[in-house]
């Protein structure tokens, strides 16, 4: 019977080799997407993770007949799990009302799982996980983009002069972009235009876009309405 503390050379380089391949595979899609934990960082983690989960079952062999030593080969993986954490919390990013990088986050930390796996001799459990992550990161992306409508939030900040601008062409062109108005402020500027001396007036608009790209299309429209000066999309 095999000692099941001891591994061979030849079973070594396939579990780090398999890691590399693994997440490598999941760190490409991340990668083509330009996100900021990519093909290296989801390489590095899984070969990580499967190293010390290697080192935690087999590196620690020649203690095993000592008096009053105990070995837990998951102790190194329990760390392994805690440390990720910190390095997925990393790519996520908190910009004005919308929160960036969970995904990639959830990819560091499934990598590191496939890592482990890989470095305790679970390949298929490994391989499995490693396909599925790509289906769902490559395949529920296309599904979301078709079928599902991301409704966000954001305001405009307009500069006019307020003898020129009517908030008629304003609601026109938000009904014709299909964007739902959901607060307007007028703010009276101390600036004036020199020539006319007339005011400026700056208009916050609050709206709910149907999807974020229309977001510069709309901006757009404001900037050629008559008797608008600058536009502030946030």
């Amino acid at each position: 019977m095999d000692n099941p503390w001891v591994i061979n050379d030849m079973h070594l380089v396939i579990r780090l080799l398999l890691s590399v391949l693994l997440g490598g595979l999941v760190g490409f899609e991340r990668e083509r997407k330009n996100h900021a934990a990519g093909l290296r960082t989801h390489t590095l983690v899984c070969l990580g993770s499967c190293l010390l989960m290697i080192l935690s079952m087999y590196g620690f062999a020649d203690f095993v007949g000592e008096p009053n030593v105990r070995l837990d080969p998951a102790r190194l993986a329990a760390q392994v799990i805690t440390g990720v954490g910190f390095l997925g919390a990393g790519t996520i990013l908190f910009t004005g009302k919308s929160i960036t990088g969970l995904t990639t986050a959830a990819s560091i930390w499934v990598v590191m799982a496939v890592g482990l796996a890989v470095g305790a001799g679970f390949y298929l459990p490994a391989v499995l996980s490693a396909v599925m992550v790509l289906l769902i990161l490559w395949g529920l992306n296309i599904v979301e983009k078709r079928y599902l409508n991301h409704r966000s939030e954001c305001t405009f900040n307009l500069i006019t002069n307020g003898h020129k601008t009517q908030m008629e062409n304003i609601q026109s062109v938000l009904s014709r972009q299909g964007v739902k108005l959901v607060k307007v402020r007028f703010v009276d500027s101390e600036d004036a235009d020199r020539d006319t001396e007339i005011k400026h007036q700056h208009i916050m608009i609050t709206v709910v876009l149907p999807h974020r790209e229309k977001l510069m299309v709309i901006a757009d429209e404001f900037n050629h309405l008559d008797g608008v000066i600058s536009v502030v999309a946030e």
